[in-house]
């Protein structure tokens, strides 16, 4: 069964091991190097129809750092992901998934953070016009557009932040609110056409301020959003490094007694998280979770949480 993922931090890593900061290795191969939990071979395997690539600033970057750290990244899509792996196709559209071929698997950019653009719409635009669909305005730092899940003064959105949004409506471009502050996710709510959560689960089954209240979850599903699970244990149980699939299958269970059985799906962080769910470290070990939710759910339902789901709801 094709699965999309919504959320990896491969680029970051690409990024870090190029500049010599990831365990002081040479650069990495994105073709099938083990220390990428998500590589070309690994997608293969895990039988991947797309996986949308974040760009992500650290938050101790340099102001004017930012945007060519953003830069290095989206290079490194296009010169390491793309260029030296025909088998990925970049999807700088939605229409682009209809063009998929078989064996062929779709790459999409998005951008975890406003910090890349400051408060410079113009390089914003820029973002759009190298293909970025999806946006997050904050990682957990706040910044010039709101503030994050780790902020402790849990601001909402800036007038520049409510720009950016009305920005992504016009361009068809989803708004991530997996890292939004609380007041944040709401403002988002109100003014975003097309709100995803790329990589959060449920705070009921786990209190950590990554995670979506039931009224932040309903209010997603009322207005059509998707909300994709991430793999990160300490995001799935609580104060603790070790999860299991059956512990992140109860996340899933419990969208769907809120009604969102067609508005799931999965992002991963690969690449961006450190502890691993058992028997799903890294991207070829998808088929555990499949095999693991056909034990809970119809064939058509799993389908939906692996690929169509997020298909079924692409602006258009």
């Amino acid at each position: 069964m094709k699965v999309i993922d919504l959320h990896c931090d491969a680029l970051w890593k690409l990024q870090q091991a190029k500049r010599g900061k990831v365990y002081k290795l040479p650069p990495l191969n994105f073709r099938d190097d083990p220390e990428l939990d998500l590589n070309l071979h690994r997608l293969k395997k895990g039988s991947y129809q797309a996986q949308f690539f974040a760009v992500f600033i650290e938050p101790e970057i340099p102001s004017d750092e930012k945007w060519q750290h953003a830069l290095e990244q989206i290079d490194l899509f296009h010169s390491e992901v793309l260029e030296k792996n025909p088998e990925m196709k970049h999807i700088r559209n939605w229409s682009d998934f209809n063009q998929l071929g078989e064996d062929e698997i779709g790459a999409v950019l998005t951008l975890e953070g406003a910090d890349a653009f400051g408060n410079d719409l113009v390089k914003l635009r820029q973002l759009h016009r190298e293909g970025v669909l999806s946006l997050g305005l904050t990682w957990n730092n706040a910044n010039l557009c709101a503030d994050g899940a780790g902020e402790p003064r849990g601001g909402g959105l800036t007038l520049l932040g409510k720009e950016v949004v009305k920005l992504n409506n016009e361009h068809q471009v989803f708004t991530d609110v997996s890292h939004a502050s609380e007041k944040g996710f709401w403002d988002i709510i109100e003014l975003a056409d097309y709100p995803i959560a790329s990589h959060s689960n449920v705070r009921a089954l786990c209190d950590h301020p990554r995670n979506l209240y039931d009224s932040q979850i309903k209010a997603m599903f009322a207005k059509k959003g998707l909300i994709h699970v991430v793999f990160n244990p300490p995001f799935i149980k609580e104060e603790s490094d070790h999860a299991s699939i059956t512990d992140l299958i109860r996340h899933i269970d419990y969208l769907c007694t809120l009604g969102g059985i067609h508005q799931i799906g999965f992002g991963s962080d690969f690449d961006g998280i450190t502890r691993k769910v058992t028997d799903l470290e890294n991207a070829a070990q998808y088929p555990n979770l499949i095999n693991e939710l056909l034990k809970h759910f119809t064939e058509d339902e799993v389908k939906g949480f692996a690929y169509r789901n997020l298909l079924t709801h692409l602006p258009k």
